[in-house]
């Protein structure tokens, strides 16, 4: 199948491990251009955009859910290398699972810390949506893919804030869908997916127990590779899509 992405100019945010490392080089093997964003280790994501073509044809920018400006300068950046922004795959999350203080019961939490997790992962991806949206619909060609979670639908324990950000960017893809001009928003929500977070929860004997209940709830009887959600992603960015806008679509053996 020829997915039309030669020399298309793709942005993963959150693209140094795990799904959005997988999509990066989905992407490159299809002969796009490919802009990564990292939010910590300059060194790794220095390292992939070797394995993604080099200079010219990959870069690395940093890149903060939490801060507009880090944002607007990581967007504008690739936007002033590549000369425009073709696909977006917002795939960056933060996430504080397990930290000392962030895993309280909800009416027990800080709203300084929930706000800032709620608005890093909702405003974060509409200010990088916003800033990308304007050259697609003028180049009257785009694909917009937000990363979810099956938990938007199903929750889980002490996730009201995680799983509310991401049921909120179900909403906001049905807003986009309406961007006409060539532009075309959906929704992948992955399962459980082994990345590097999930191997943890597998060496833990206290939350093993956790991941065994959820492969007994799939009904694939199997847990996601990053690979497995990066093929509907880099399907989804593509020009062999052509009809498939505004819709969530679970990568999660059947869940």
């Amino acid at each position: 199948m020829d997915l039309g992405l030669t020399d298309k100019r793709v942005l993963i945010t959150g693209g140094t491990r795990g799904i959005g490392r997988a999509t990066a080089l989905l992407y490159a093997r299809e002969n796009a251009r490919v802009a990564i964003t990292y939010n910590s280790s300059a060194e790794e994501a220095a390292k992939l955009v070797e394995e993604l073509g080099g200079p010219g044809r990959a870069m690395a920018v940093p890149y903060e859910l939490r801060d507009p400006a880090s944002i607007v300068s990581a967007v504008d950046a690739v936007r002033e290398e590549f000369g425009g922004i073709d696909v977006l795959v917002a795939n960056a999350l933060w996430f504080t699972w397990g930290d000392p203080g962030e895993d309280d019961a909800f009416e027990d939490l800080d709203p300084a810390k929930w706000t800032t997790r709620f608005r890093a992962n909702t405003e974060g991806h509409m200010l990088t949506v916003q800033r990308v949206l304007k050259g697609m619909r003028e180049n009257g060609w785009g694909r917009i893919v937000l990363l979810s979670s099956i938990t938007a639908q199903y929750g889980m324990w002490r996730s009201e804030i995680y799983s509310g950000s991401k049921a909120a960017l179900h909403g906001f893809a049905k807003g986009l869908m309406w961007s006409r001009q060539g532009v075309l928003a959906n929704v992948v929500a992955p399962g459980a997916t082994r990345t590097e977070f999930f191997e943890q929860l597998l060496e833990d004997e206290s939350t093993r127990e956790m991941v065994d209940k959820e492969i007994e709830r799939t009904p694939s009887g199997r847990i996601s590779d990053p690979e497995d959600v990066a093929n509907l992603i880099l399907f989804l960015g593509s020009d062999a899509n052509r009809a498939i806008n505004g819709e969530v679509i679970h990568a999660a053996g059947g869940r």
